[in-house]
């Protein structure tokens, strides 16, 4: 048994207490009195309490000396039955914490660490912070860690330093933790990458990831080396917040110090990127962490094909998947799940049918709810609702249980055909099954509602929802906002934006759009402007929807100016305008009568491989045969294919036509009798029609005469 010399316990006690002052922290400790239950009242110390009068140093002393061969007498017995002698048992001491003040304890701890070794400290330690009065009771930590660093045993006084990070921290204390930490780098305590990781996996977990960040940069200054540990803590913390600029900030850091992560890391990070839109990024680091040694396996490939998919890069995503098998991975049923969700989104759903069938055929592997789900959800979208059922009928014959998912895309294939009946039939057995529809469910239902002018109905589906506990997201509000705009119904619009907000839901750039889009319509656009810099203000980045609205917009309201402002920055958005956006700019500097530009801008759109829509061929062309240059809207509309020219030239004749310009319409006419072989009725009539009214008879016997040598005399008359 180890003997103790007490006498030594008051002068380490008043020593502990004269020299150490350690920012103040050791002598501002609350002492609170704890009502504790005790398992062992057959103790002998039970008649001392904490809050009885100053125990005399002799009643000190009893205590302390009782508890300390308590503690002798348990580790003993745990170490002589245990084959881990290195390591601190989990005491079981028959004793009441109630009774033990947190003075004693330090001697306690002072005691065992000075006479029995770390290890009897240790165990002493791990029970009393075991109770919330030791546990947050710094003076503890401290002692014990003194005592540790005196006799060289470093590891253990960081794992003290380490609990007493993650105590501190339950209380919102952790600064001042970190901050005894650096305390007791003057007390010999040697700073090191155990705790640079101890600070910063604390900090992190508990989403002080900007505190990490701060005590990253001054342990570094103070000459402490971060291990990889200490990055991919930082790496991991920023993704789980969804922050991918910094996560990524940190992962270039890390890579640049030949710090490589490890798989269960690299498919956190590119869920995250994927997730957040940064796919390509995330496919990159991919690339780069293959190049510097990972391994990747079948969840890596997996995670990556599923966020291509969701963005719609089938052919990468398949590129991967034929990569993967050549390295001798085998994709499993998530793989192919993923890859028949993506081509059933991109409406592809006959290559998704065969891969579905490739899975039913497997002997390795076969289809899951998720894949019956994926590819139900994609035949109802194409409003194919028998195939639907068909496979909910044989994914039930397989002995699989649809879930909420799969009901879900049944109601929405129905509620878009208008078969309201049907999609609530789906609902009440949702409700039988136990599957009490969620809001996603709700959204669906509400929005095939509002698409069938059904709005009522749609606003008494939503109370229901809200009756059975349901509460509106961002896409409900989303939706009942589109239908007010639709009705031009800005008050109301506005109303639901402004109860969105106050609810807490923070508004995407899908929900400013929708809104910027009803007032451009409207031609309000300082509105539409204060709005649209609102959303940039909140960090949310316009589409090309967005900018595609105010460029429409302003175009309406004969600014074309700005909207040629708004076209120049989509690119600082990392936007790129496709036909519509080029067409209604075109447009608005065609009604300026800026042909020159309107043309060069043509002309940039087709070189981009951007076809033209027909509005913005018949308009630009239309406007040059305005203005008396028929020659150079023949030169833009040459630069189409053969079947797209005849039908804009149709139109641009008929057109010419009505508006009397006879003169024009034979020009392209007679080029539209060289490239047909038959004449469009509809386009001749008008024309006839045009030179009858205008008395232009000799345009009439001319054109006769060639179709007739084209085209033989039934045409002619």
């Amino acid at each position: 048994m180890i003997s103790f010399t007490f006498h030594r316990l008051y002068r380490f006690y008043h020593l502990t207490a004269s020299t150490t002052l350690l920012n103040g922290l050791l002598f501002t400790q609350s002492h609170h009195i704890f009502t504790f239950y005790p398992s062992w009242r057959h103790s002998k110390i039970d008649h001392f309490t904490t809050n009885s009068l100053p125990l005399s140093p002799s009643d000190f002393d009893s205590v302390v000396k009782r508890v300390c061969s308590l503690v002798c007498e348990s580790y003993c017995k745990i170490q002589e039955n245990s084959h881990f002698k290195s390591t601190a048992p989990k005491l079981k001491l028959p004793i009441d914490s109630e009774y033990l003040t947190q003075e004693q304890a330090i001697t306690v701890v002072a005691s065992l660490a000075d006479e029995g070794g770390s290890m009897l400290a240790l165990s002493f330690f791990y029970w009393a912070i075991g109770y919330y009065k030791f546990r947050h009771f710094m003076r503890l930590y401290i002692v014990l860690a003194m005592y540790l660093i005196k006799n060289g045993n470093f590891e253990r006084a960081h794992e003290v330093m380490h609990f007493m990070l993650r105590n501190f921290g339950e209380i919102g204390m952790l600064k001042e933790a970190i901050d005894m930490v650096f305390e007791m780098q003057n007390q010999g305590l040697v700073l090191n990458a155990q705790s640079l990781n101890s600070v910063v996996s604390v900090a992190t977990e508990m989403g002080h990831v900007d505190m990490a960040e701060k005590v990253f940069g001054e342990m570094c200054d103070r000459g402490v080396c971060p291990d990889s540990f200490c990055f991919e803590s930082m790496v991991v913390a920023y993704c789980r917040m969804g922050r991918v600029a910094e996560a990524d900030r940190w992962l270039s850091a890390m890579l640049e110090r030949g710090f490589l992560v490890d798989n269960a890391t690299c498919t956190l990070i590119t869920s995250v990127f994927c997730e957040k839109g940064s796919v390509n990024r995330a496919l990159k680091i991919f690339n780069h962490l293959v190049e510097l040694g990972l391994a990747p396996n079948v969840i890596n490939y997996t995670c990556l094909i599923n966020g291509l998919c969701k963005k719609g890069i089938i052919k990468h995503a398949f590129e991967l998947l034929e990569e993967m098998v050549r390295k001798g991975l085998k994709p499993n049923v998530f793989t192919h799940t993923a890859l028949i969700d993506g081509l059933c989104k991109k409406g592809w759903m006959d290559k998704a049918f065969r891969l579905f069938l490739k899975l039913v055929k497997s002997d390795n592997y076969k289809p899951n709810v998720h894949t019956y789900t994926a590819i139900i959800a994609g035949y109802c979208k194409q409003e194919k609702l028998n195939r639907a059922e068909m496979l909910l009928s044989r994914m039930q014959e397989q002995g699989l249980v649809p879930n909420a998912n799969t009901y879900t895309a049944l109601v929405d294939g129905y509620c878009k055909v208008g078969n309201f009946d049907t999609a609530f039939e789906f609902l009440r057995v949702m409700d039988e099954k136990g599957l009490a529809p969620g809001i996603f469910t709700y959204n669906t239902v509400i929005d095939g509602l509002c698409k069938k002018g059904r709005v009522e109905e749609a606003y008494k589906m939503l109370k229901k929802g809200l009756q059975s506990g349901i509460s509106p997201d961002l896409v409900t509000y989303t939706i009942l906002i589109s239908q007010s705009c639709k009705l031009a119904d800005n008050r109301q619009a506005f109303a639901l934006f402004s109860k969105m907000v106050k609810a807490g839901i923070s508004p995407d750039m899908h929900t400013y759009t929708t809104l910027i889009a009803a007032l451009c319509r409207q031609k309000k656009m300082k509105d539409s402007e204060k709005l649209f810099d609102d959303a940039v203000i909140l960090g949310l980045i316009p589409t090309k929807e967005t900018c595609t609205s105010m460029i429409c917009g302003y175009c309406r309201d004969k600014n074309v100016a700005m909207a040629k402002k708004h076209f120049q920055r989509m690119g600082k958005y990392g936007c790129v305008p496709d036909n519509l956006t080029y067409g209604a700019l075109i447009s608005g500097l065609c009604k300026e009568s800026k042909l020159d530009e309107a043309r060069e801008l043509y002309n940039s759109m087709t070189d981009k491989g951007i076809p033209p829509c027909e509005v913005t061929r018949l308009t630009l062309a239309y406007e040059y045969c305005k203005n008396n240059e028929p020659t150079i809207a023949m030169d833009l509309l040459d630069r189409l294919d053969k079947k797209l020219w005849i039908r804009t030239v149709c139109t641009l004749v008929r057109k010419l036509c009505s508006e009397k310009n006879v003169d024009v319409a034979a020009l392209f006419f007679h080029k539209l009798l060289g490239k047909q072989q038959s004449v469009d009725r509809v386009t001749l009539a008008a024309f006839m029609s045009a030179c009858y009214e205008s008395n232009n008879y000799d345009l009439v016997s001319s054109m006769n005469e060639r179709i007739t040598k084209d085209f033989g005399e039934s045409m002619a008359e």
